[in-house]
């Protein structure tokens, strides 16, 4: 087993020594899920954690949402009409929409939550460049008067990975984009109990009785929400050692990602199935800052990337099984339209790497790499990236912490010496980061984007040329120059693809393909 595994998974004794964590349960008055890591940030507009946007699914609803195939369809929204010089939407929405307080969904909630949402969000952000106004016509009916016309606007309010357009009362949602919103009132399936949270601990929803689900049948993020569970218990277990515990002995009903060294085990239980369910895998990467030294200057950033062998990241993090990871030299994930192998710039050689950093004139600053203990599939790439640059002759601190402090100090932008970072590394949906518009990865935006604030210009004309191509052949072209700059650029370090099988129960049944584990369909046979 791999060093940097054996941290996270702990003594396998534990796995005998595990206490029993709750009593088992039977029929449909409750889940106990475990999610992927502790839900310290509950707004899924502020940050872009997977699991705040996987508990965005339960409390929130969406105007328009992905279906498997990737096909956009209406959710909140009965539909829309777009006029003929595509200048002017008119969305309308299903009738009888609540909000967990018993108030009604009405178009100014929508206006409201799609301006504080396209302040964040990148796809937002480009859409919100050509929207002359956004303004509720009734109290149904949402309208959006653009300045060019924006084909792609259903995928950029329905895309169904981080910073998820979800719709909040106004309220709410007047609340300034920067800062976090701590009330969870939504007009989801489910209601998020606040006196019953316990960041580190538990995290319960109730099913929201107002909520009326659409007539089609369940198809990933589209479709009709039926929640068939009356309460489901989110159990926050880091051990991954006495979270199989829970599984196997029927404490727990769900596992969102099981350690992959205990995979063999878990396929060994007759009680528990194992699945698939986002097929499209999850890219490893890494972030640098680009505000400070040293990865204010490309040659140090591109010393890291050239350090960087991929096998050690992904068995470090996922195993020693290559049938469930791939090498990724792409900030394009494999099986996307735009990927391409780069191995020229991600050679993996640490002595070109201790080179470029040579020749660049490294003066020793300090490098700090803030890194999660709490989180298996992650906590292990910084602990590779720590030992790769001290190798190649880098100052560096490793600073772990659990989780919930990363998300919080990744947002800030001083330098080291004030409590900033140098480094952190998450992971995302391979098809979310596919789409130039959508990833985050490849934009180019410096203080409006994403954590790093990689700044460049060529790389948001590029993203312009492909949103308003004339064909796909140009479309392709700009997609194509674009995956090259941000790798030659450095915009993010990816570290290998890989995919998880989610175990649960047996008698767990209705798990959904999707990105996400979401919790509607789902119900106990």
């Amino acid at each position: 087993m791999n060093l940097h595994r054996r941290a996270f998974l702990g003594a396998s004794a534990a796995l005998l020594a595990a206490p029993a964590l709750a009593q088992g349960n039977k029929g449909n008055s409750l889940l106990r899920f475990i999610p992927q890591a502790n839900l310290s940030a509950l707004d899924p507009i502020w940050t872009t954690a997977t699991v705040t946007a996987n508990h965005g699914y339960y409390v929130f609803d969406v105007l328009y949402a992905v279906n498997k195939a990737g096909e956009v369809k209406p959710q909140m929204a009965e539909g829309h009409e777009v006029s003929d010089d595509g200048l002017r939407w008119r969305i309308r929405l299903r009738p009888g929409l609540k909000f967990h307080d018993g108030e009604p969904v009405r178009a100014a909630d929508c206006v409201a939550s799609l301006k504080r949402w396209a302040v964040r969000d990148g796809f937002g952000q480009l859409l919100a460049k050509v929207v002359d106004e956004w303004r509720a016509a009734d109290d149904r009916t949402i309208e959006i008067r653009l300045t060019r016309p924006f084909p792609q606007l259903l995928l950029a309010i329905g895309k169904a990975e981080a910073n998820v357009a979800f719709i909040m009362p106004e309220r709410l949602a007047k609340t300034d984009a920067n800062k976090a919103v701590t009330e969870m009132v939504g007009s989801g399936p489910y209601r998020f109990l606040a006196d019953q949270y316990n960041s580190g601990s538990r995290v319960v929803y109730e099913k929201f009785d107002g909520y009326v689900p659409r007539d089609e049948p369940p198809d990933s993020a589209a479709g009709g929400k039926v929640a068939n569970f009356q309460r489901i218990e989110w159990m926050i277990i880091p051990d991954p050692a006495t979270a199989a515990a829970a599984l196997m002995n029927g404490e727990a009903d769900w596992w969102e990602r099981p350690l992959a060294d205990l995979q063999p085990m878990l396929a060994s239980n007759r009680d528990i199935r194992r699945e698939v369910t986002d097929t499209a895998g999850r890219l490893a990467l890494m972030r640098l800052n680009n505000l400070h030294p040293p990865f204010n200057d490309v040659k140090l950033r591109r010393a890291v990337l050239q350090s960087v062998i991929q096998e050690n990241y992904m068995r470090a993090s996922q195993g020693d099984d290559p049938s469930t990871w791939t090498t990724t030299r792409s900030i394009f994930p494999k099986h996307t339209p735009y990927y391409e192998d780069h191995a020229d710039l991600m050679p993996g050689d640490l002595d070109k790497a201790r080179a470029t950093l040579k020749e660049a004139g490294y003066a020793d600053q300090k490098t700090v790499i803030i890194n999660p203990t709490d989180f298996p599939d992650i906590g292990p790439l910084g602990q590779v990236t720590a030992d790769a640059l001290k190798r190649i002759g880098m100052n560096v601190e490793l600073a772990e912490s659990d989780w919930g402090t990363v998300i919080q100090r990744r947002g800030s932008r001083e330098p080291v010496e004030k409590g900033g970072w140098s480094i952190f590394h998450t992971t995302g949906g391979a098809a979310y980061y596919g789409n130039p518009a959508m990833s985050p990865l490849i934009r180019g935006q410096g203080a409006e984007g994403w954590f790093g604030w990689w700044k460049n210009d060529r790389a948001e004309a590029l993203t312009q040329e492909w949103l308003y191509a004339k064909d796909e052949a140009a479309q392709r072209k700009a997609a194509m120059e674009l995956g090259r700059l941000g790798l030659e650029e450095v915009s993010t370090v990816p570290l290998g693809q890989f995919t998880i099988r989610t175990a649960f129960r047996k008698d767990i049944t209705g798990i959904l393909e999707a990105p996400a584990p979401l919790p509607w369909n789902v119900k106990r046979a």
